[in-house]
């Protein structure tokens, strides 16, 4: 990858609390053709092999976006940007590392890196409900702590952003509900 021009990276899960990276510029931004989805067993940091969690995987939509923001990383941090994104998100390679257009929020469009869920990969979780969803996020925890804490940073960042995301509010719900914080 040339890193001549910088780096812009797509966050549209913990990447939006929790990028873990130095950057230059931060826009919110929308992908087409993919959305935000709990799609992928977690089996590292929201959950174990035993009682596996569920986290965010940008799924295929052909009709559909996903927003989120959009991360650039000067040309003297891309290349120690993208290792660490390589450690943190290809722990089990069931993401799959892309390039896609982004549309910034200020009208510019970007070439980013994207971390798609492999819909081959046996940690692909599909065909699950909302109140499935939320059962196996209020009983999973893995070694970064509780499956609930990655739903609900998410969401609330998601809100302060002003990204509307209804099956995130309710999956917030039914997992609150389920601890019996409603």
């Amino acid at each position: 990858m040339d890193y001549n021009n910088g780096l812009w990276v797509f966050g549209y899960g913990s990447l939006i609390w929790n990028p873990g990276f130095d950057y230059a510029e931060m826009q919110l931004a929308r992908l087409g053709g993919f959305h935000r989805a709990f799609c992928m067993w977690s089996i590292h940091y929201r959950g174990t092999e035993e009682i596996p969690g569920l986290v965010l995987g940008l799924d295929d939509a052909s009709e559909s976006h996903c927003e989120g923001v959009a991360y650039y990383v000067s040309p003297e941090n891309a290349a120690l940007v993208h290792k660490y994104l390589r450690k943190r998100e290809l722990v089990s390679y069931a993401y799959l590392e892309q390039v896609h257009a982004l549309d910034l929020s200020d009208g510019r469009n970007v070439e980013a890196l994207c971390y798609i869920v492999d819909p081959s990969h046996s940690q692909y979780a599909t065909g699950l409900d909302l109140p499935a969803q939320a059962a196996v996020i209020a009983a999973a925890a893995g070694s970064a702590g509780p499956n609930r804490d990655y739903l609900l940073n998410t969401s609330e960042h998601l809100t302060q952003l002003g990204i509307i995301d209804e099956d995130m509010a309710q999956l917030c719900e039914l997992v609150r509900a389920d601890a019996g914080q409603d």
